[in-house]
C-alpha cells in the first residue's frame, strides 16, 4: 500500500463509479439492517451515530478516490490473482469478524447480555472512530496504490510512498482500521462485540506485519525507506 506523491487524473469508468458507489449503499443498508433488526428497535443512537460516522467516511472514499487517483477504482474493485494466498484468508476472517461485531452488538442490545457501557467510553469511541477513519482517508488521499489486497502492483507501475503519513509511519491505513475496529464496538455500546472487535484487531496487526515482509522482500526501494521510517504503526513503539 505505498506510492508516489504524483496522481494520475484518467477519468474512470462509470459502470465502475456505479459498481462502486452502489456496493457501498448495499453494504450501508445491510449493516443498518442487521442491527436493528437484531436489536429489535430503531431508538438506538449510537448505531446511528456509528452509521453517520461510516457514511461520511465512504463519502469521504468516494471524493478521493475519484477526484484524485480514478484508476484506483478499478484496482480496489476487481479480484486480482497475484494476491498473496494467506492475504485471501485473512481478509476472509476479516469480514467474518466485522460480521460477528454487529451481529452481537445487536443482540446484546436486544438481551442485556453485559452491563452497560459508560457513556463516557461510549463518546471517546465516536471520538475514536471518527480520527480512524480520517487518517484512513489520509492515508488513502497520498497512496494511489491503496489497494484492499497484498500485492505488488507491477501492472500500475508500483513505488514507495514517502508522503503524507507514510513520513512517520509504513503502514498508516492499519492506525485508522485499529481505531475503528476497537471503537465501533464501545460506540455500539457491547462489551461482547468488543471482543470480536479486539480479535480482528489483533488479525489486522498481524497483517501488518506480514505485508511489511511481502513489501520488504518484492517492492524495490522498500529496505531503504523502512530504514529511514523505521516503525510500522506507532511512532517510537513499533
Amino acid at each position: 500500500m505505498h506510492a508516489p506523491s504524483g496522481t494520475t487524473h484518467t477519468l474512470a469508468d462509470p459502470r465502475l463509479v456505479s459498481s462502486y458507489l452502489l456496493r457501498e449503499i448495499v453494504a450501508l443498508v445491510v449493516v443498518a439492517a442487521l442491527l436493528f433488526g437484531l436489536a429489535g428497535t430503531l431508538a438506538w443512537s449510537s448505531a446511528w451515530a456509528m452509521l453517520a460516522v461510516t457514511a461520511a467516511w465512504s463519502a469521504g472514499m468516494a471524493i478521493i478516490i475519484l477526484r484524485r487517483n480514478p484508476t484506483l477504482l478499478a484496482e480496489r474493485m476487481g479480484v486480482r490473482p497475484n494476491s498473496k494466498r494467506w492475504d485471501r484468508w485473512i481478509m476472509s476472517l476479516h469480514g467474518l469478524l466485522q460480521l460477528a461485531t454487529f451481529i452481537l452488538a445487536g443482540l446484546d442490545r436486544r438481551f442485556g447480555w453485559a452491563d452497560t457501557m459508560p457513556g463516557g467510553v461510549q463518546a471517546g469511541a465516536l471520538i475514536a472512530c471518527a480520527a480512524g477513519y480520517a487518517f484512513f482517508l489520509w492515508a488513502v488521499a497520498s497512496n494511489p496504490f491503496f489497494s484492499q489486497v497484498v500485492r505488488l502492483q507491477t501492472d500500475r507501475g508500483h513505488e514507495v510512498v514517502r508522503t503524507g503519513p507514510y513520513r512517520f509511519i509504513r503502514h498508516p491505513g492499519y492506525v485508522g482500521g485499529v481505531f475503528t475496529q476497537l471503537g465501533v464496538p464501545l460506540l455500539l455500546g457491547s462489551w461482547p462485540a468488543a471482543v470480536a472487535g479486539l480479535l480482528d484487531t489483533l488479525l489486522l496487526i498481524a497483517r501488518t506485519s506480514l505485508e511489511d515482509r511481502t513489501l520488504h522482500a518484492e517492492l524495490p526501494g522498500y529496505a531503504d525507506y523502512a530504514r529511514q521510517v523505521r516503525h510500522r504503526l506507532l511512532p517510537g513503539v513499533w
